[in-house]
């Protein structure tokens, strides 16, 4: 497995988690105002939603770009989680196998359209989820639900037994 692989597991096994934390939040609680760079868990977590899909748009070809953008919010928690796991399931297949990590792929920018190598591109989605689903969790604590652990993914040590489950899943 190569080690892309094995963070687009993390990063499911990290989204499903959260979301079964707030699978219970009801419409309210979730779109409520809370601190954080975005103002409400469901903005934060539809920004992740987004950002990956405009990136495995750019990542498989697809095109969709910034209109990506003008999506409108998911605000059921159910279908936000449902359309999370459907671009996490993508991701895994991008990273599967061999990756070109020197391909340069067209990414759209606002006014320009800029050339990227996979290679840059994939860390930099990574680091984008784990970033945001860091402000997600305090957003998850402000409401009253305790946050998951999310970390528990590559050390067998503690290893949560849903990250071996994501991988299971996949594979069948």
């Amino acid at each position: 497995m190569s080690p892309y692989f094995e963070f687009a597991v993390n990063n499911r096994y990290a989204n499903r988690t959260l979301h079964e934390a707030i699978s219970g939040m009801d419409q309210a609680a979730f779109t409520a105002r809370r601190s954080g760079f975005f103002t409400s868990l469901s903005k934060t977590l539809n920004h992740i939603r987004k950002v990956d899909a405009f990136y495995l748009g750019a990542l498989n070809g697809t095109g969709i770009g910034r209109a990506v953008y003008a999506m409108p919010d998911i605000e059921d928690v159910s279908t936000l989680a449902v359309e999370q796991s459907r671009l996490d399931v993508d991701l895994m297949n991008f990273c599967e196998g061999d990756i070109d990590l020197d391909r340069s792929m067209a990414v759209e920018r606002p006014g320009t359209q800029t050339q990227e190598r996979v290679g840059a591109l994939l860390p930099h989605l990574f680091q984008h989820q784990i970033h945001h689903r860091g402000q997600a969790h305090v957003q998850v604590g402000e409401a009253g639900i305790a946050p998951p652990q999310l970390d528990d993914f590559f050390l067998e040590w503690e290893r949560a037994p849903i990250a071996k489950d994501c991988i299971r899943e996949f594979l069948s």
